[in-house]
């Protein structure tokens, strides 16, 4: 019998992990240390309240089989560059001083594709890392500090998950957001129809994280999405073909968008908030391509694709909602 703790447990990840680690019956301790309420509780987990910025409290001190860091700040843009480097990488300073103080041997932590810069080319796990954003460089940063946590331990192991979109019940972001605006019939192309949007369902992702710890490799670094690189194009379509939404009302080129953008952000340093500016608008426009290689070469099987998952999170969901 196992026992594992999962920082960042109580997010969308994580209640879907604690919830798969839950059912696989060989766990008689999760514990999940987050400073907000989970998206999904799962009973039998031990939820415990923790800041990975500050000192862990001792009372979480104890006997770990496996530890998951989850933990971090991610919507991008949306945060002051400071503060992805106090999450993710001050924090995964104390998540790995944790696993040391604690004797535990098998760590996973989620970095992201951010590593690897926006661009059409393909990226796999051996391509360059080369982040933009504070966000991607935070990452590549805080998968370093694994790796000397790793380097200093006998016996350890270390994975490290790169995920592109995530998405399914509870996930509150842009695929949510992308069902919202298929449903009021109020989506449109922004600037192209054939960007590649890597992406993968959650239920895929919690398998692929439990498959990797599960191989006993010293370190193992991979990407996750679904293989085929699908276009923003193709996940509107079969949003159409699963839900009935409606399908977009056409296309609004970029300069034009950019241009529409322009009064918002003007609203945005004047101290009336709201999510619209060219940055945003500009990550809508690039790929994200990447290619889950390490994890296919070392047999990984998706039991869904896009359809299938989204069938699978319309069966989680309620009247039809995709949320």
């Amino acid at each position: 019998m196992k026992q594992a703790i999962v920082f960042g447990g109580a997010g969308f990840i994580g209640s879907h992990l604690l919830r798969h680690l839950q059912a696989d019956g060989g766990y008689d301790r999760l514990v999940s240390v987050d400073i907000g309420e989970p998206v999904l509780r799962v009973e039998g987990v031990e939820y415990r309240r923790g800041d990975i910025r500050e000192p862990l409290p001792a009372e979480l001190d104890g006997r770990y089989d496996e530890l998951y860091n989850l933990a971090a700040v991610h919507r991008t843009p949306g945060h002051e560059p400071h503060e992805y480097y106090v999450t993710n990488v001050a924090g995964a300073l104390e998540v790995c001083a944790f696993a040391r103080r604690n004797g535990v041997k098998r760590v996973l932590f989620t970095s992201s594709i951010a590593v690897y810069g926006p661009g059409e080319d393909l990226k796999t796990e051996s391509s360059p890392p080369e982040p933009t954003s504070d966000y991607g460089r935070s990452k590549l940063l805080a998968e370093d500090i694994h790796r000397q946590w790793l380097a200093t331990e006998a016996d350890a192991h270390l994975v490290v998950a790169r995920p592109a979109v995530i998405f399914g019940k509870g996930e509150r972001g842009n695929f949510t957001r992308l069902a919202g605006a298929l449903r009021k019939g109020t989506f449109v192309y922004p600037g192209r129809r054939d960007t590649i949007k890597c992406c993968g369902y959650v239920g895929e992702m919690v398998r692929s994280m439990q498959f990797a710890m599960g191989l006993g490799e010293r370190e193992l670094l991979y990407n996750f999405c679904f293989p085929h690189a699908y276009t923003i194009e193709e996940i509107c379509q079969t949003f159409v073909r699963v839900a009935g939404y409606k399908p977009p009302r056409g296309l609004i080129p970029l300069a034009a968008m950019n241009v529409a953008a322009l009064p918002f952000e003007v609203a945005n340093r004047a101290g009336v908030s709201n999510p619209i500016s060219r940055e945003r608008i500009l990550k809508l426009v690039r790929s994200t391509r990447v290619e889950p290689e390490a994890l296919l070469r070392r047999g990984f099987t998706f039991r869904n694709d896009l359809e299938g998952a989204l069938r699978d999170w319309q069966g989680e969901s309620r009247n039809n909602i995709l949320v």
